[in-house]
């Protein structure tokens, strides 16, 4: 599947959402209607690229931490980071409530870099003859850690606004609210200066050492990466699940386990599936809108369950 369909899919499917929503509106109506240029300017071309800036950058993230957990069944979302990024907003919203978004945004992203690094020297004690056992220690990890955000929620009263930062939506996506998804999105192509070593890593770190690759480094940079781009986008649009575990599986199934050669079909198809989802959300109920972490939920689950059911092609 060529990078130039999924771009022209992308192109196609984000012209379509400048005009889907609650409010009718056609190309012609920027031209005479003042308000339709507004709405237009304000809220429909923000909320389509918060969208594929997220789902871009999520599934860029997704693939890097596969390869440094050297397993394909665990994504940020679910395995402690959206969940440490939520714990982080809680711990800012409690201690530091006047604080500027920035600032709760860096809080968030040392709480998932520190969750994030835990969860790595967790499962790397795990035998390597049991990779099922990642995935299932990572969602009881997730699962512990946003229980302990439940929790000092409820304490604190705060239990509705941890469900904000724990469901991603983007029906609140205005001019003005969603720009930091810009920082994550040029943090997704930072990744592809370091894409090649990361590869290496997935043979092993002493592997690695003997090829040349700096593995602290290189593990750091990676890390980091996941940590930004997680906390940025729970604090722009809550939390997106599904997207760093699919999207890089169906690349892998494509095109093989090359990062570097993998990061841009990944990144396009992240933005595809973030976008159509949301897109979904706004047609089913209409007026209402069903959040599009519900909807990626639903679509990520199918899609994953027909890459296991189907065995892989061997030639």
């Amino acid at each position: 599947m060529p990078v130039a369909v999924i771009l022209l899919a992308l192109a196609a499917l984000a012209s379509l959402s400048l005009f889907v929503g609650a409010i009718d509106m056609s190309p012609a109506d920027l031209w005479r209607d003042p308000e339709a240029l507004r709405l237009m300017l304000v809220s429909r071309l923000p909320r389509t690229l918060a969208a594929m800036l997220a789902g871009a950058s999520l599934a860029v993230t997704g693939q890097i931490m596969q390869v440094l957990a050297r397993n394909r069944f665990v994504e940020p979302m679910t395995a402690g980071a959206g969940q440490s990024a939520a714990l982080g907003i809680l711990a800012a919203t409690l201690f530091v409530p006047g604080a500027p978004v920035w600032i709760k945004m860096l809080i968030a992203a040392g709480a998932t870099l520190i969750g994030s690094v835990g969860l790595l020297l967790m499962i790397r004690r795990l035998p390597p003859t049991q990779p099922l056992l990642v995935p299932l220690v990572a969602l009881v990890y997730g699962g512990v850690i946003g229980a302990a955000v439940t929790f000092v929620a409820y304490q604190g009263d705060m239990l509705q606004f941890v469900q904000i930062w724990l469901t991603g939506e983007l029906s609140g996506v205005l001019q003005g609210r969603y720009e930091l998804l810009w920082i994550a999105g040029g943090v997704a192509l930072g990744t592809w200066f370091i894409a090649d070593r990361v590869t290496v890593l997935a043979l092993g770190d002493a592997a690695g050492r003997a090829l040349g690759v700096n593995v602290a480094a290189v593990t750091a940079a990676g890390l980091a990466a996941i940590s930004l781009v997680t906390a940025l986008t729970v604090v722009t649009l809550g939390a997106i699940s599904f997207i760093g575990l699919v999207v890089p599986n169906l690349v892998s199934r494509l095109i093989g386990d090359n990062l570097r050669a993998g990061l841009p079909l990944t990144a396009s198809l992240g933005a595809l599936l973030v976008l159509g989802a949301d897109m979904l959300g706004r047609v089913v109920r209409m007026p209402y809108e069903i959040p599009a972490s519900a909807m990626t939920g639903v679509i990520g689950a199918a899609l994953f369950l027909a890459l296991i059911l189907r065995e892989p092609k061997h030639g």
